[in-house]
């Protein structure tokens, strides 16, 4: 979610080149600022962050596309009558200092999260995640202008949880066909 639009800031502890430092202090506020707003559930604020054309790939592949995109994905996803998440909060690293291009007006950043969520249901998910992102300053503002989060198709809490279910029902099932097979056979020997 917008979640991870946190990871969008520099947080490494790589010293930058004295001549980048003023850019990578705007970003870390950039950062702060984002993550303060997240933690109170400030939506707007959160926008506000946000490049007017921002483009945000989400975990489920969902795409959305400007601030109102964002806007409604958040709302269906936290606050709206069908929520699916209750809660979140999320544990953000960079691997390395934002790059900067075009004479430090565009930053690309990347790394790691661990996101928290409580879902609508009441389960809990550690979902590891990895993320980049393109930052734009416009004006004498740094902006988030896109933003690709992505997990491990293959191992992560979902997918387990998945095959957990699955087992357990194949068990149920499993042991309901014995029950029921051995009544049957019970009931056909007694006619």
């Amino acid at each position: 979610m917008v979640f991870l639009c946190l990871a969008a800031l520099p947080v490494s502890s790589q010293a930058p080149p004295a001549k980048d430092e003023a850019v990578h202090n705007e970003l870390r506020a950039l950062r702060d600022g984002l993550i303060d707003a997240m933690n109170k559930g400030d939506i707007d604020r959160e926008l506000s962050y946000m490049h007017s054309n921002v483009v945000v790939t989400w975990h489920n592949a969902e795409v959305s596309r400007g601030r109102d995109g964002v806007r409604s994905y958040l709302t269906r996803m936290l606050t709206g009558p069908n929520k699916i998440v209750t809660s979140y909060s999320a544990t953000v690293n960079v691997d390395e200092l934002t790059i900067l291009y075009g004479g430090g007006t565009v930053g690309i950043s990347f790394g790691s999260a661990v996101e928290h969520f409580k879902l609508n249901d009441g389960k809990t998910i550690d979902l590891p995640a990895r993320w980049s992102a393109t930052l734009v300053k416009e004006g004498d503002k740094w902006l988030v202008a896109s933003l690709h989060a992505s997990d491990n198709l293959f191992d992560n809490p979902v997918l387990a949880m998945t095959k957990s279910t699955a087992y357990w029902a194949g068990g149920g099932g499993l042991l309901l066909g014995l029950i029921v097979g051995s009544f049957l056979s019970r009931r056909r020997k007694g006619v």
